[in-house]
C-alpha cells in the first residue's frame, strides 16, 4: 500500500509541473528612466504606437476583465486578456489568435538598468505551447514578434532622448523544452 501511495504522489508531482513546452524571454536597453519608458510603452494598448506589425489596438472591458484586440497590418486579429499589472509591468494571456501557440501567458515589464542609471531595461517574456506548428517554428514566431517590438520601443526612446544609441543592447532569448 505504501508503494502505491508513493507512486501516486510522484505521478501527481510530475503531472502538476509546468505545462508549457516553450519559454521565450527577450530584453533590450533603452535610453530613459523606467517611468519615462513605461509612460511611452507600458499602456496595454500603446503597443500600436511601437510595434511595427500592429495597425490598431482597441481596449474593452467585459465585466471587470480588460481585453485588447490587436489588428495586425496583415489583417490578422489577436485578442488578449489583461491578467495583472503594477506600476511597471503587466501580464496577459492570448484568448484568440492566428499565431501557432496555445496556453500563451506573457509578461511585459520595464526596470532600471543596473549598469547605467540613465537607461531602462524592457523585458518581454512568454510561456506557451506550440499549436499547429513545431516547437521551433512557434518559438521563432514569438521571438521575432518580441524582437521587432522591443526594437520599436528602443527607437521611440532614442528618438525621444535625442540619443543616437550605442548598439542594440538586445540579448538572446532563453528557452526551455
Amino acid at each position: 500500500m505504501m508503494k502505491g501511495l508513493l507512486v501516486t504522489t510522484v505521478a501527481l508531482v510530475i503531472g502538476s509541473g509546468s505545462a508549457y513546452a516553450i519559454t521565450v524571454k527577450k530584453r533590450i536597453e533603452a535610453p530613459g528612466l523606467p517611468p519615462i519608458i513605461w509612460a511611452m510603452a507600458g499602456g496595454f494598448c500603446t503597443i500600436k504606437d511601437w510595434h511595427p506589425v500592429v495597425a490598431d489596438c482597441k481596449e474593452t472591458k467585459e465585466g471587470e476583465v480588460t481585453f485588447r484586440t490587436l489588428t495586425l497590418k496583415d489583417g490578422g486579429i489577436i485578442k488578449e486578456k489583461l491578467v495583472g499589472s503594477d506600476d511597471t509591468s503587466y501580464s496577459y494571456e492570448i484568448v484568440e489568435s492566428p499565431l501557432p501557440v496555445k496556453n500563451y501567458k506573457a509578461k511585459f515589464s520595464v526596470e532600471a538598468d543596473d549598469r547605467n542609471q540613465d537607461r531602462s531595461v524592457v523585458i518581454w517574456e512568454a510561456d506557451f505551447d506550440a499549436n499547429g506548428a513545431s516547437d521551433d517554428d512557434a518559438k521563432k514566431k514569438i521571438t521575432d514578434i518580441f524582437s521587432a517590438g522591443l526594437k520599436g520601443i528602443k527607437q521611440k526612446a532614442v528618438d525621444a532622448a535625442g540619443d543616437q544609441g550605442s548598439g542594440s543592447g538586445e540579448s538572446g532569448s532563453e528557452d526551455k523544452k
